[in-house]
């Protein structure tokens, strides 16, 4: 199992130390996209990594077309020399309609088909057919000798769906390489739903399951770690994903739904401040990665997720030294 680092808000002018940081103990680096460009971090990153994984996790598919994230991503395949993971993602309502302003239902299908597009996109700059796609959502039918970047040496770059229901687990499954899993997780929540569901997914792709991967994002708690890693701030984290509905069947399945609900009702009074407070130790442990430095948490997560996940990365990152 792989261990890699996650920057959550990568800069381009830090993206130099954070590859020193990959090489001196992490299988990979993976960016989200938050506040910056995740391919532009990824491809400044990508002159200073000769030999780890590097990937988005996650890019947004809906405020781009297929064609822009295709060539993106086909770039960065080219110049890691076969080391990118292109991980896409839906996103959440409000912001795809109302900060990027671009359409987002239904989620599922579209994000389906999107992946379905992007892959003929890079058959036709392979060679291997005409660009010609014709979807419920994406058409994509011109391509001028000129604007084709050519086929690559090591083939296209696996697809990675951010994932949490059982819908997108299976979709993730049947068109994607593997699924991004959402740090509101625990291990019966991955056997007992996300397992079905990447079944049923690989029955419908006629797949085997070692042809699909799990890359799990699992919050981290660092005793030595006064930053984004301290206890204090992962419960803070904790509590404002754990108000979000989407996220409330991963606590039903244990019994702490309750716990959902009343931090729904914190956010609805607007008593943010107070909402850490609902979250108890003991959920807390149950969901983290809990450790007293960072090299003995990644000792812990791959003793954690050994068997369970192909690849595992914090949702905080070390400081920079």
């Amino acid at each position: 199992m792989k261990v890699d680092l996650y920057v959550y808000r990568p800069r381009l002018e830090e993206m130099a130390a954070r590859a020193r940081q990959v090489e001196a103990g992490f299988d990979g680096l993976f960016v989200a996209e938050s506040t910056g460009d995740p391919f532009q971090a990824l491809a400044v990153a990508s002159q200073h990594l000769r030999d780890r994984v590097l990937g988005t996790s996650i890019a947004l598919a809906f405020p781009r077309s297929p064609m822009v994230t295709a060539v993106s991503a086909w770039d960065l395949q080219r110049a890691s020399g076969g080391r990118f993971v292109l991980g896409l993602g839906s996103q959440v309502r409000k912001h795809i309609e109302r900060r990027f302003s671009s359409a987002f239902t239904p989620p599922m299908p579209r994000l389906r088909e999107y992946v379905l597009a992007v892959r003929h996109v890079w058959g036709a700059f392979a060679g291997a057919h005409p660009l010609d796609f014709r979807g419920e959502y994406y058409t994509l039918d011109y391509l001028p000798p000129a604007m084709n970047p050519g086929p690559l040496d090591c083939g296209a770059p696996p697809v990675y769906l951010a994932a949490l229901g059982p819908a997108m687990f299976e979709a993730a499954a049947e068109v994607g390489d593997g699924a991004l899993v959402h740090p509101i997780h625990t291990h019966a929540y991955l056997r007992e739903v996300a397992e079905a569901a990447i079944a049923r997914g690989l029955s419908k792709a006629d797949r085997r399951r070692d042809e699909f991967a799990l890359s799990v994002t699992a919050l981290c708690i660092v005793d030595e770690d006064t930053g984004d890693a301290s206890r204090e701030a992962v419960r803070r984290q904790f509590a404002f994903y754990a108000s979000t509905p989407a996220y409330r069947p991963v606590l039903d399945l244990h019994g702490w739904g309750e716990l959902g609900e009343r931090l729904r009702q914190k956010v609805r009074h607007g008593e943010h401040d107070s909402m850490a407070e609902l979250v108890p130790d003991e959920i807390l442990d149950a969901f983290c990665v809990v450790a007293p430095t960072w090299p003995q948490a990644i000792a812990a997560a791959r003793e954690k997720y050994a068997g369970v996940a192909d690849r595992v990365m914090f949702q905080s990152a070390p400081a920079i030294a």
